[in-house]
């Protein structure tokens, strides 16, 4: 079982920036994939970026390319979404999810095994 905590959301102006972390408990943290994805009110959860367990291979949505970065430190059980460039069209409860080797799609809710509690963003214009 792995438990995720989602931290770093906040209050910001569009243009800036925010870094998310998810902390992981367990011990087999580098065995999973990591993911991101976010909710807007009144909105689907959505896929915003995955990346592999070993941290080499990254996807991001389209409408999050280029000014979003996943990453991961699995010495410290810790993925990271570092967000720049913010719009307020970003605002929503971000949520981190792990995943075991599998076959599902990454960008796809159901092919993620433990999710956090979420964590609330806000860009405002």
């Amino acid at each position: 079982q792995v438990q995720l905590v989602e931290s770093g959301g906040g209050l910001v102006q569009a243009g800036g920036s925010l870094r998310l972390s998810c902390a992981a408990s367990g011990r087999t943290f580098s065995t999973y994939a990591m993911g991101w994805f976010r909710q807007a009110p009144g909105k689907e959860r959505e896929f915003v970026a995955a990346v592999s367990s070993s941290g080499s291979n990254t996807n991001y949505a389209d409408s999050v390319k280029g000014r979003v970065t996943i990453s991961r430190d699995n010495a410290k059980n810790t993925v990271y979404l570092q967000m720049n460039s913010l719009k307020p069209e970003d605002t929503a409860v971000y949520y981190c999810a792990g995943r075991r080797a599998s076959l599902r799609p990454y960008y796809r809710e159901e092919g993620y095994d433990y999710w956090g509690q979420g964590t609330q963003v806000t860009v405002s214009s």
